[in-house]
């Protein structure tokens, strides 16, 4: 592996806890632009460690995470975000001094703070946000590229260290992605209406099709296809995410139920030209979404 040398972005050793398909993207990417000179990945699943071993995704496997962050550089958390500061609280003794504990959740917030004050002396955490992924998961669908040119929001607070926020930004940066910060409460407000609100949807649609006729879905084309992707996204991780940010998404879901009915109004009364206008300004709303 050649080795970027230049110190404002190199790490010696990495820890990734949860190597899914952000985890070992995030490792290949790494090791594509020789930002690091080992890896180590952190699961629950042996197999599923000794077969990223295998294909070369991360250096060296460990079952006890403690263990794996001991000597790490950068600690990457990319397990279910409803796992984070029991995991942290597990192992923060282990975290190196001048070490930096970053994450890929999709939920900042209060998470955000309950993680900084889970950080012993000397070592930074700086919450993240890639928004990149897929509605697969796991290692067999990683790629080093996956973050190229996507957005990657950091949400740091009064507390975060300076130093260690412009490092991560510089990290995230070098393996393609368009870095910006927010505060993490807008954060959570600004996904919830825009990625959890529709994963939510997206599971109700198909929950309701198999209501109405589970046959109906084998006559189901690309639209449907489309809309409902996220809907094969992990129970697992979109349950925790949900939970965590329940107020802004049960918030969303009452205005989304307010236009729901509104459509289904004007549909009762034949009022073509209100039907029509609703899909008409959702239509150029959608055009402008880039």
């Amino acid at each position: 592996m050649t080795l970027n040398m230049n110190k404002d972005i190199f790490f010696n050793k990495v820890a990734i806890l949860g190597v899914g398909l952000i985890g070992a993207s995030f490792a290949l990417a790494m090791k594509k632009r020789g930002l690091c000179s080992h890896i180590t990945g952190c699961g629950r699943r042996e197999n599923n460690l000794k077969k990223a071993v295998e294909m070369k995704i991360i250096d060296s496997l460990g079952i006890d995470a403690a263990k794996a962050c001991a000597d790490s550089d950068l600690v990457l958390f990319a397990i279910p975000v409803g796992k984070f500061t029991e995991t942290a609280k597990k192992i923060n003794g282990s975290f190196k001094k001048g070490a930096i504990v970053t994450d890929v959740g999709s939920v900042k917030g209060k998470l955000v703070r309950d993680m900084e004050a889970l950080m012993p002396e000397g070592v930074s955490f700086v919450g993240g946000h890639p928004i990149a992924g897929s509605d697969k998961t796991g290692i067999e669908t990683a790629s080093a590229d996956l973050f190229s040119g996507a957005r990657c929001i950091l949400t740091p607070t009064e507390k975060t260290d300076k130093a260690a926020l412009k490092k991560v930004a510089e990290l995230w940066e070098s393996i393609g992605s368009k870095v910006s910060t927010l505060d993490a409460d807008e954060h959570d407000r600004i996904y919830a209406a825009v990625s959890h609100l529709p994963h939510i949807i997206a599971y109700a649609i198909v929950n309701t099709v198999a209501d109405i006729n589970r046959s109906y879905l084998g006559y189901a084309g690309n639209g449907f296809k489309d809309t409902t992707r996220i809907a094969a996204s992990s129970p697992e991780l979109w349950r925790d995410i949900s939970l965590m940010n329940r107020e802004n998404i049960l918030e969303f879901i009452e205005l989304f139920k307010k236009n729901l009915d509104g459509l289904g109004s004007h549909l009762k009364k034949s009022d073509s030209w209100a039907v029509e206008k609703e899909f008409k300004k959702a239509k150029a709303l959608r055009e402008d979404v880039r």
